[in-house]
């Protein structure tokens, strides 16, 4: 699948700011599954210094630093991308959920895409013996962890009412696990709190929807903005598997992964310190368009 996608993130500032740096991860990468044809980042103002650069997770960090007066900051993004995700294995064919965990404890690989990395608590998500008592009701003995993980999404589709403003980015999973309501960042930490506690791995990713769905298909819950789903590793064999809680589906084509991270704070869009008083306002819409394929090439006779 071949999308467009295009982004806005506007602060309106109540007064002048007079300076600010601001760290910007809306850079998409080529990852398995995802290629990156075309790519641009529009900034108004133009920032005094910017710098480009990897973190750990592989995301795209920009650094940008203001230190002219302005009193808006906007920032634009355009991608060109293809879709292509992994098939699915079997989920009965994958190992039990207990024999995934002991792989877990038991590897020493260092590098970012380890799952020795998504096996605590991090800074956004705790690990809560309610929400580990939650998760456990899905791992029953032996079960193998796809279709394990594949019911506990589910379970979090059907028991939580996607509730825009019960929550906000600085939100504990507890939160909306007590209040059974919130929105995908919240679905998905959650998940990872219950996977967590039970000592398997998950991550956090963010990214985007398609916008229009297929011909007689659903629209997707949360398409109109950034989204975020669930990676759970599954063994040596099958790796990491994406899972979307909002939606109740494995992540396919119709996701395109953004950043990788342990929870939000990793993968935060934006994020920064400006020195202004008053209040600021933001707003961001993104459309993601599914592309013509093109037509192949005719040789001339």
């Amino acid at each position: 699948m071949r999308y467009d996608i295009s982004q806005t993130t506007h602060y309106e500032y109540a007064n002048n700011v007079a300076l600010s740096s601001q760290l910007v991860r809306l850079t998409l990468v080529n990852r398995p599954g995802l290629k990156v044809i075309s790519q641009r980042v529009d900034v108004d103002p133009v920032p005094t210094t910017q710098r480009a650069y990897l973190d750990f997770f592989g995301n795209e960090n920009l650094w940008l630093s203001f230190l002219e007066p302005h009193g808006a900051l906007i920032i634009e993004t355009r991608a060109l991308v293809e879709r292509d995700a992994p098939p699915l294995p079997d989920p009965k064919q994958t190992p039990a959920w207990e024999d995934v965990r002991a792989a877990c404890a038991a590897n020493l690989n260092p590098g970012p895409d380890s799952p020795v990395h998504f096996l605590f608590h991090s800074r956004r998500v705790s690990l809560d013996p309610k929400i580990t008592a939650y998760a456990a009701r899905s791992m029953k003995p032996g079960r193998p962890i796809l279709e394990a993980v594949t019911e506990l999404s589910n379970r979090i589709y059907t028991g939580f009412d996607y509730a825009p403003g019960v929550t906000d980015v600085a939100s504990d999973p507890r939160e909306a696990f007590e209040l059974r309501k919130g929105v995908c960042q919240d679905f998905a930490h959650v998940m990872i709190a219950g996977l967590r506690g039970l000592g398997l791995a998950a991550a956090y990713i963010s990214g985007y929807l398609r916008t229009r769905p297929p011909p007689g298909k659903k629209r997707l819950q949360g398409a109109d903005a950034m989204h975020a789903w669930v990676a759970v590793w599954c063994g040596d064999e099958h790796g990491w598997i994406e899972i979307d809680p909002t939606n109740a589906r494995h992540a396919g084509n119709d996701h395109i992964p953004l950043a990788w991270g342990r929870d939000y704070v990793d993968v935060a869009p934006v994020k920064g310190v400006i020195r202004v008083s008053g209040a600021h306002t933001l707003k961001a819409t993104v459309d993601v368009v599914e592309m013509e394929p093109e037509p192949p090439m005719v040789m001339p006779a």
